[in-house]
């Protein structure tokens, strides 16, 4: 069982590749290093997205963020890298990684990429808001 940090992202095939759904996760213990001070960067990562015919295994996705703990980097180099890692191994439908770092020298830093297969469109949002409205159904 590996315990250490590494770059090797793996997948498993998606168990529904007939429709789009959405696969949300928060990631609020990523850490890297300040390629200027070498202090600690911490942030909240926000990956959302629609897989095609792979999903991203979670215990090599908490490896490879974690492989990030020692690495100077600036935050906007990180967040592109991380999605582009993930579109390589992916080819999602669909990604998008929002990096929220915290604050530094009164700066909060929130990074936003996002991936869109070449040909795919969303489907339309449907809302139920009116429909809950109407039978008064709080969410």
């Amino acid at each position: 069982m590996a315990s250490n940090p590494n770059k090797n992202l793996e997948t498993f095939p998606n168990p529904n590749t007939d429709r789009d759904y959405h696969i949300h996760m928060q990631i609020p213990e990523f850490t890297c290093l300040c390629p200027k001070t070498g202090q600690p960067d911490f942030a909240t990562l926000v990956l959302d997205y629609i897989p095609d015919k792979k999903c991203i295994e979670l215990k090599s996705l908490k490896l490879y963020i974690w492989s990030y703990r020692n690495e100077g980097v600036f935050h906007e180099a990180v967040t592109n890298k991380i999605l582009d890692d993930l579109v390589v191994v992916l080819k999602p439908r669909y990604i998008r990684l929002i990096a929220r770092f915290y604050v530094r020298g009164g700066i909060f830093t929130n990074v936003t990429v996002d991936h869109r297969k070449k040909g795919w469109k969303p489907e339309p949002t449907i809302s139920l808001q009116q429909f809950n409205n109407q039978f008064n159904i709080r969410e």
